[in-house]
Parts: structure tokens; sequence; C-alpha cells
């Protein structure tokens, strides 16, 4: 008998531990960092439990599923949207959201993720609706801009903050993409026609203008040489002219002189008349003299100022 109430003393004693091994389990609870619990006393909500160790009344108070509270990125299948020019094209859409109030994303939506997802499809396919293709392609920054604000402030009850909206790919049916790039193959080809054209007129230009700079510089060059020339040519009759003069020739060598430029004058198709002048034959008397050994008095008589001066006119051979 003693054995008996031994043995059933030593289960109840194994309840009781088991039960307290429970009790304590269920009344400690860590929520890890960056989420938070909710915790319902009978039913109702009693408190939202902050990371770390938290005590509950056990059998009495329950906490739902975490939350996470950092901010997620979720991305939407493809959406087929009706454009204002009666285009459907594919959307994909990422958005970026946040839960900031736990009780309110847990009390006042059943689904916030699902509600997120429905909530951007409506309002993409209103926002696209009323913009043709050609601006939905070039306006995604609008069409991002509004589809935020709309979803932010439809999701600011449920207690998540919308941070983003992206458009990940908009994709138009094939005949209009072929359409495209035809077009914009054509866009190209105009543009490097274009280009080709600008670049051949400024290269004609370039040309012509170097053809002028070249051709004013020669003729600055050869308006400068022929300026330098006449100087030289200035110069050397000046110095010729002055050694003559200091050298003080006579008489005789200057008719040598004019004799041996005779020839080069009757060179000239043009030479009609020839002028000799009347030094020449003096000259011509000088030497005759030098020649003879004496000089005439009387031939030197005839050498008066009126009889200096003798033309002579010679046909053109």
């Amino acid at each position: 008998m003693n054995i008996v109430l031994q043995v059933i003393l030593g289960i109840v004693i194994l309840f009781v531990i088991i039960f307290v091994i429970v009790t304590i389990f269920r009344a400690i609870k860590i929520v890890p960092q960056a989420t938070a619990g909710i915790v319902e006393r009978l039913g109702k909500y009693h408190k939202t439990l902050t990371p770390g160790l938290n005590l509950l009344v056990p059998f009495i108070d329950r906490m739902r599923p975490l939350i996470d509270m950092r901010e997620q990125v979720v991305s939407f299948p493809p959406q087929p949207v009706i454009t204002e020019d009666n285009l459907v094209v594919s959307i994909d859409t990422v958005v970026y959201f946040q839960v900031t109030d736990a009780r309110a994303a847990t009390y006042e939506i059943r689904n916030y993720l699902g509600a997120v997802e429905q909530l951007t499809t409506t309002t993409l396919r209103n926002v696209v609706g009323g913009l043709n293709l050609e601006q939905a392609l070039t306006s995604r920054d609008n069409i991002n801009g509004q589809l935020r604000i709309v979803l932010d402030e439809a999701t600011g009850k449920w207690g998540i903050r919308v941070g983003r909206v992206e458009l990940k790919a908009i994709d138009p049916p094939l005949s209009i993409q072929d359409s495209m790039e035809k077009q914009m193959r054509a866009e190209r080809d105009k543009r490097a026609a274009i280009l080709t054209a600008e670049g051949t007129k400024q290269a004609a230009i370039l040309q012509a203008e170097g053809a002028r700079q070249a051709a004013i510089l020669n003729a600055e060059g050869d308006a400068r040489s022929q300026v330098l020339r006449a100087e030289g040519e200035a110069k050397a009759i000046e110095t010729v002219f002055g050694a003559i003069h200091a050298g003080n020739p006579d008489a005789p060598l200057l008719a040598y002189q004019y004799l041996q430029t005779l020839p080069k004058i009757a060179e000239g198709e043009a030479s009609k008349l020839w002028i000799i002048p009347s030094e020449l034959s003096e000259a011509l008397k000088g030497i005759a003299g030098g020649f003879s050994g004496s000089l005439n008095p009387a031939t030197a008589s005839d050498s008066t100022p009126a009889n200096r001066s003798r033309t002579t006119a010679a046909p053109k051979k």
C-alpha cells in the first residue's frame, strides 16, 4: 500500500514539475530585433511586445505570430493594362513598404500584402489608362510618383508606409514593338544622314577657309617679296650711284661704258633711235689722241658747248 502511494505521489510531483516548466515557457517570450508581437488577453488586444525578453500571464495571454517591421520589397507579377489609345501593355511593378504599426496591420486589414498588391494593380490601371503608349513609356517617374502617393494614403490606416513604387518593365504588344523598332531605325538613319551632311558641310567650309587663308598669305608674301626686291634694287642703285660719284669718273671712262652698253640697247626689238651724247665724241677723240700720241689743238677747240650734243639716227637692222 505504501508503495502504491509513493508511486502516485511521484506521478503527481512529475506532473507538477511538467506543469511548472510549461507555465514558465508560456510566460517567457523573447521577441527578436526588428519584429513586434501582438498580445491578446482573453481574446482582446492587450499590448504590443517590443524586442527583448517579455513576460506573459500563462493560459490567459496569447501572442499572435510575429510581424516583420523591416522595409519589405515585393515584386508583383505582370499586369495587363489598357492605355488611352486602346493598347494592352504588360507592366511589372515593385513596391517598397514598411509596417509602422503592428496593431493596425493586424486588426485593420486581414492580409495587408494581398491588399497592397490589389491596390497597386487598380491604381496602376487608373493612372496608365489616362496615358497613351508613348507617354506611358516616357513618364515612368510621373507614374511612380502617382502610385506612391495613392498607395501611401490608402495604406496609412493599415499601419503601412509605402516608400517607393517602381515600374520594372513596360512591354507593349509584339506588333507595336516591331513598329517602334522600325521607327527608331528610321530615326537613327535620319540622324546619321544629317550628321554626315553636317560633317561634309563643315569640311567644305574648312577647306574653303583654308584655301582663302592660303591665298591671302601667298598674296601677302608676294607683295612683301616685291617690296623687299624693290627696296634691294633701290639700295643697289643708290650704292652704285654713290660709288660712281665717289670714284669721280672722267668722260673717256663713261664713253667706254656706253660703248659696252650699245649692243645691249640694240638687242631690243623696239629700238628705232640711238642717242649718242657729246661726251662720246670727246671720248673717241681722247682715245684717238692717245693712239696718235698727241692731241691737235685745233681739234680741241671744237669741243665747245655748242658741239657737245649730237644726235644720230640709225635705222634698225
